[in-house]
């Protein structure tokens, strides 16, 4: 089963903010059980600081990586390293590699290779062939953004639900009252003050180039509706219906980014219903209480 499939959880430091790390080890905890938690950079650097806060409260192993040269990414090294380290020792079925670095576009194609499930982790900014070699990939800045407005609706909720119980009615800001202006500011003759000295910049967070890779773009909804068409026509039965956990299953398989929490969906049903030019039917299973949902082409003349 998926639930049971053994994860190796390996991060970039350089590439990924710290505010990520419970978006990242919620997504990946439903495919499977994390094993490994391993964050990859060169600890000394300033930049690298809010990234301490987190690690011993989510018991995230961090991997010190000195940058040895100018320009060369070393962190990349090691965790590659230690991936197929991981990879020989065969103790997991999975891998997470959470960057937005095109670099580890060949290390997920070799884990792939040997067999691995490997979920790619980054912001919409990750060079597309990175999310491409990748089983399934998932938006962190997306999936964060959504879980935001989750959290602020429940706040709402239960805002109002305590004032309901209460009796308590928000009271309105009396707009009669006049506000005293605020007395302006003394003015202050100029005098001759000791020049400000300079603080060091911060290290950037990256040594490397930028590199000159396209940027990706979620997969757009025309393309999604394409292949939806092109899937019915292949698996569909004699009356043209497929099940939809089908259809979700073989569309990930055809897009790894793709996810319906990227089109504004919490589940697939309401995503599929968004869509024009298909219909939709639920049945109860006869040998349990288990609905299925299936959906086919519209055609206005079908007959019923």
């Amino acid at each position: 089963m998926a639930a049971d499939r053994k994860f190796a959880v390996l991060i970039d430091a350089d590439n990924v903010s710290d505010r990520y790390i419970k978006v990242i080890l919620d997504e990946i905890s439903n495919d499977g059980e994390v094993t490994y938690k391993r964050i990859y950079g060169d600890w000394t650097k300033p930049a690298l600081a809010p990234w301490k806060k987190v690690l011993l409260e989510y018991s995230v192993t961090p991997i010190q990586q000195y940058s040895y040269t100018t320009g060369k990414n070393a962190t990349d090294s090691a965790m590659i390293i230690d991936a197929m380290d991981i990879l020989y020792s065969g103790s997991v079925e999975g891998f997470c590699i959470v960057s937005s670095d095109s670099d580890f576009t060949r290390l997920a194609s070799r884990l792939r290779e040997s067999g691995m499930m490997v979920v790619g982790m980054g912001e919409q900014k990750t060079p597309k062939p990175f999310i491409t070699a990748c089983n399934k990939f998932k938006y962190l800045d997306i999936l964060a953004g959504d879980s935001k407005k989750r959290k602020a609706k429940a706040a709402a909720k239960a805002e109002k639900q305590d004032k309901a119980d209460k009796g308590d009615k928000a009271k309105e800001p009396d707009k009669s009252a006049k506000k005293t202006p605020a007395p302006a500011p003394a003015k202050v003759k100029a005098k001759n003050l000791p020049p400000v000295k300079e603080e060091p910049v911060p290290e950037a967070v990256s040594e490397q180039e930028p590199e000159k890779i396209e940027e990706s773009e979620i997969t757009s909804l025309e393309e999604i509706t394409e292949a939806l068409h092109s899937i019915l026509q292949e698996d569909s039965d004699e009356d043209g219906w497929v099940s939809t956990s089908d259809l979700g299953s073989r569309l990930v398989k055809r897009y790894s980014d793709f996810d319906v929490r990227n089109y504004g969906f919490p589940k697939l049903t309401p995503f599929l219903k968004s869509l024009k030019g298909f219909e939709m039917r639920t049945v109860r299973n006869e040998n349990s209480s288990i609905k299925m949902v299936y959906l086919r082409e519209y055609i206005p003349d079908r007959e019923q």
